[in-house]
């Protein structure tokens, strides 16, 4: 999981310090050329993009930081944490649901990943296999129970 986090962070990385780097030069030049800067929607636009990549780039690399600090062998190995793949009942819907736990924003429901810092996330951090959960969510309260839980230390030893 390590492994393929860092790889989508890396390769966002090199596009958009491309981007940062030969692209948006190119179209800020272009737009100069056309002449007065306090009317050029092309140059401001370009501008825009230019202070968003460059805080995406820091983001990114503060993120990589992160990941590289991560200690598989410090882990708890029986309590829900980073890189846990948990399936959880919904007490209130009666639905279970499955998906893994990951770092800070990285987030992809449909893919069945939800992040470390979402709510479900925070309540079930620390939580054992067998136990019930109160999370917090914007909706109200939710009760989830776990119903199997692999962390990232047993997957990595192949006994999740």
């Amino acid at each position: 999981m390590l492994d393929e986090i860092r790889a989508k962070l890396e390769a966002e990385i090199v596009h958009l310090t491309h981007e940062l780097n030969v692209d948006l030069p190119q179209r800020i030049k272009t737009a100069m050329e056309h002449g007065d800067l306090r009317e050029n929607a092309e140059f401001k636009a370009a501008k825009e993009r230019q202070a968003f990549v460059e805080a995406r780039l820091n983001h990114l690399t503060s993120r990589m930081t992160e990941l590289s600090k991560i200690d598989v062998n410090e882990m708890v190995y029986d309590r829900v944490g980073f890189g846990s793949k948990v399936k959880i009942h919904d007490m209130e819907m009666g639905e279970d649901f499955t998906f893994t736990i990951t770092a800070g924003d990285f987030i992809d429901l449909d893919g069945g990943q939800v992040s470390l810092a979402s709510p479900i996330g925070q309540g079930l951090l620390g939580a054992e296999e067998g136990e019930e959960v109160r999370v917090q969510l914007p909706a109200g309260e939710r009760r989830y129970k776990v119903l199997e839980l692999s962390t990232l230390p047993q997957q990595l030893e192949g006994k999740g």
